[in-house]
């Protein structure tokens, strides 16, 4: 048996049903894991002052802070985050964007696929 701490995962999305799914599958595959959610980037930067996860999932497009915004200066201040852009918004330049930051871009929909993507970074897979 494993004696590492659980892990925990934020999940960063204005949509309640993204965040519903991506829980959904999350569980699945990671039920010892701890998850939580915010419905934007400035809730989520909120929320780490409670803890830093070990994982995020976030959105690009929300109300107030642009999610590639939040990544960066949570990637600043917490570089062991393990960080996954999950947007519909699949323009190349978002996308080079996460990657210079060191993040993993997923684009939407959220899918089994797409949650496997996020799973196989956070696992150090991708």
């Amino acid at each position: 048996m494993s004696s590492a701490p659980p892990k925990t995962l934020l999940i960063v999305d204005d949509s309640r049903v993204s965040r519903m799914m991506i829980r959904t599958l999350v569980v699945a595959r990671k039920p010892q894991w701890t998850v939580q959610e915010c419905e934007s980037g400035d809730e989520a930067l909120v929320r780490l002052a409670q803890g830093v996860p070990d994982y995020v999932t976030m959105d690009i497009n929300m109300p107030g802070t642009i999610g590639t915004d939040v990544a960066e200066r949570i990637l600043q201040a917490y570089p062991q985050v393990r960080m996954v852009v999950f947007s519909a918004n699949v323009q190349a330049a978002h996308q080079a964007r996460a990657a210079a930051m060191g993040a993993c871009f997923v684009p939407k929909p959220v899918s089994e696929r797409n949650v496997q993507l996020a799973l196989n970074f956070f696992d150090g897979a991708a």
